[in-house]
């Protein structure tokens, strides 16, 4: 499929253009082992990333992606400031880039698109890692989960995108990884272009029906420019 009219590219963080599940894993642990509890694998907590900072700690407190019901809300704010210490100090250690992402969004900002990111990532935890890994200056906007009231798969941060930079949901694309960037672009009556990598929670993205499905972050210029 071949996009047209389009101006903005809205990208998704985690999942799709790097890998932070290292780092996340390596935070949730020490949290878990600070408060006498038991940590796991690298493997388990990639499925459990992908809708911010808190659900991710209940998921952990809850050994499990469905959360449990009655869990203790002081030990899930207690748990959840442990994880910002230790994600704080370990924000971008072992969090890289998937392959193509960077010469990509170049090829994509020198083809005139206006590119923003929006992820449910706190936004303290973003400049960290766009600095890290030389993404600083392709950015025109940073929207990070707490930046609004709402985040994805509410079409909140979509819009807020659009009107800050004067232009139409018709003129922009979602790009991700996960249902939420799927939910919240036709929710925002927005094209979303889905990537098979990522974070998913095992689920088929298909299922969520984006315009377009793609295994590898260079193929977006196939779609968007050549």
């Amino acid at each position: 499929m071949k996009f047209l009219n389009k101006s903005s590219l809205l990208f998704d963080l985690d999942g799709t253009l790097v890998d932070s599940a290292p780092d996340l894993a390596f935070a949730v642990n020490q949290a878990l082992i600070e408060l006498g509890l038991a940590p796991f694998s690298e493997a388990v907590i990639r499925g459990w990333v992908g809708n911010g900072a808190n659900i991710l700690i209940q998921r952990a407190l809850s050994g499990h992606a469905e959360i449990s019901t009655d869990l203790d809300q002081a030990l899930i704010a207690r748990t959840l400031q442990l994880f910002y210490q230790a994600y704080k100090a370990h924000n971008c250690i072992d969090t890289r880039l998937y392959p193509d992402v960077l010469n990509t969004l170049i090829a994509l900002k020198n083809n005139g698109y206006r590119l923003v990111l929006i992820t449910n990532k706190p936004k303290q935890f973003i400049a960290p890692i766009i600095n890290g890994l030389a993404l600083n200056g392709l950015f025109e906007l940073l929207i990070g989960g707490d930046t609004l009231e709402k985040r994805k798969p509410d079409p909140l941060p979509l819009h807020y995108a659009c009107q800050q930079l004067s232009v139409n949901a018709k003129q922009c694309v979602m790009i991700g990884d996960s249902k939420n960037d799927i939910l919240a672009a036709k929710a925002a009556k927005m094209h979303s272009i889905a990537l098979t990598y990522g974070y998913n929670y095992g689920e088929d993205i298909a299922h969520y029906q984006p315009e377009l499905i793609i295994d590898n972050f260079a193929d977006l210029l196939a779609a968007l420019v050549y």
